[in-house]
């Protein structure tokens, strides 16, 4: 998600040819966008497709994982490469010291560092995701009121310290007066059902659409809310009315919903607990919480996520 500003002020500003190469899980997130030419996913290992890579005779190699796999990759092809600052050092002094050496910029205006050679702009038009019409969703086929104006609440992440526990979830869900749509994958299945079960107008959908249907319901909700996860940056996709709730991890590191510049002071509410010392514990999550209170998540404000649902409905910006 966070690489098509890069893929598309690359095709629009140069008219190459572009090829992607990602991992065959996030493919679908790629597969439809009309500025990439091509995608090459593997399942585990490149060397299921690098034969087929090196045949392509690439001029240029764009790496915006900079990783040992992409590096490994860039040597094998041997051709010219442009990477990016992926601030490691300084995300480790944050962690680990609670020193805050972080650029103020989003990771997405760090990647266009890879493209610069070729004198690429932002255009500031933000993310792209690209529906097929076969996964648009027909809402009313969904909500069993008369009304379509409804709330998306994306309640997975990749890392349970990234996760509102349950019961804050419940204490959110019994705040709104909307319909709300729980999307998630099949992890979150049983609790989406658990919740549904407890909440007046919850609809849950955790494992029963893909993520193309996902996007759909996300694209037509009246706000989203949301974790720090991929989910997020499909709703900033659709210029969405955003909170992100936070956990162990910070928007300081450059992953918080990137809008069109027009839209990101007015569609963003980043709802976080502040000031503790413990946070972050890492750039990533963890499992549990290292120190077993969790009080990233648990001392989160129900009432303001409430009262920002309500301020985005009012609204209409």
């Amino acid at each position: 998600m966070l690489t098509s500003p890069i893929v598309r002020c690359l095709k629009l500003q140069t008219g190459a040819i572009v090829h992607f190469v990602c991992k065959t899980p996030f493919r679908t997130v790629v597969e439809n966008n009309p500025y990439i030419d091509r995608v090459y996913s593997f399942q585990n290992s490149l060397r299921e497709i690098q034969e087929i890579l090196k045949n392509e005779h690439y001029d240029t190699i764009i790496d915006l994982h900079k990783n040992l796999r992409s590096t490994k990759l860039k040597l094998f092809l041997g051709k010219p490469s442009y990477t990016f600052d992926k601030i490691n050092i300084e995300k480790w002094l944050m962690v680990n010291l609670k020193m805050d050496h972080l650029p103020k910029t989003h990771i997405v205006n760090r990647y266009f560092q890879a493209v610069k050679h070729f004198n690429i702009q932002n255009d500031h038009q933000g993310l792209d995701y690209f529906i097929p019409d076969e996964d648009k969703v027909e809402i009313e086929n969904i909500l069993k009121s008369k009304s379509k104006l409804y709330i998306a609440f994306a309640i997975g992440a990749a890392h349970a310290t990234k996760r509102l526990p349950k019961n804050k979830i419940l204490e959110i869900l019994h705040q709104i007066q909307q319909p709300v749509i729980l999307l998630g994958g099949k992890g979150e299945q049983e609790i989406g059902q658990e919740l549904q079960s407890k909440a007046q107008s919850v609809y849950s959908f955790c494992g029963k659409l893909n993520l193309n249907q996902s996007a759909s319901v996300v694209q037509q909700a009246a706000c989203v809310i949301t974790h720090d996860t991929g989910m997020m940056h499909i709703a900033a996709a659709f210029q969405q009315k955003i909170i992100s709730v936070w956990g162990n991890t910070i928007p300081e590191f450059g992953m918080y919903p990137y809008l069109k510049k027009d839209h990101s002071d007015t569609r963003n509410s980043i709802v976080q607990v502040k000031n503790l010392r413990c946070r972050p514990c890492s750039k990533i999550g963890h499992a549990s919480c290292p120190k077993k209170h969790f009080d990233c998540m648990n001392k989160i404000d129900v009432q303001q996520i409430a009262q920002q649902v309500k301020f985005f409905l009012s609204s209409n910006n």
